[in-house]
């Protein structure tokens, strides 16, 4: 009973994780200034830092971040029923779905992150990974 009770915890956390992904997603395409404004501070330590360096090329900014975001959602969205069903019932390939796919955002990102300067954004990149990694630890399909 304790490992059900248990399992039923981790797949709570790795839900919530996909909620808070999606959020994210969904800030990026409906809050472009708060969005500006968070990579500003993630990448130059200043609020404002986009808006003052970028002026023309803003709103071009703000459409990358906006299908970037929404392509966030619809990500969190399908990890999010991965984990509800396959995941929940044991299915070993649900797992390495997700896996897979989390590492298919991780590695390139972050690399070229580091590659471009910006390892701000590859610590936040580690960040967010944290946030998934104890759950998927817990929930490795291993049958």
């Amino acid at each position: 009973m304790e490992n059900r009770v248990t399992r039923i915890g981790w797949l709570l956390w790795l839900k919530i994780a996909l909620a808070i992904t999606a959020l994210f997603g969904l800030m990026l395409v409906l809050a472009p200034a708060l969005t500006r404004a968070l990579f500003g501070a993630i990448l130059y330590g200043d609020i404002a830092a986009i808006d003052a360096r970028y002026g023309v090329a803003l709103t071009y900014i703000d459409l990358v971040h906006a299908v970037l975001g929404a392509v966030m959602a619809g990500w969190a969205a399908l990890m999010f029923l991965v984990a509800r069903g396959p995941l929940a019932r044991g299915e070993r390939e649900a797992w390495w779905m997700l896996v897979v796919s989390l590492g298919a955002w991780f590695v390139p990102d972050t690399s070229y992150s580091l590659a471009s300067g910006h390892w701000q954004n590859a610590l936040f990149n580690v960040a967010f990974l944290a946030m998934f990694a104890p759950p998927l630890v817990a929930l490795r399909v291993t049958r």
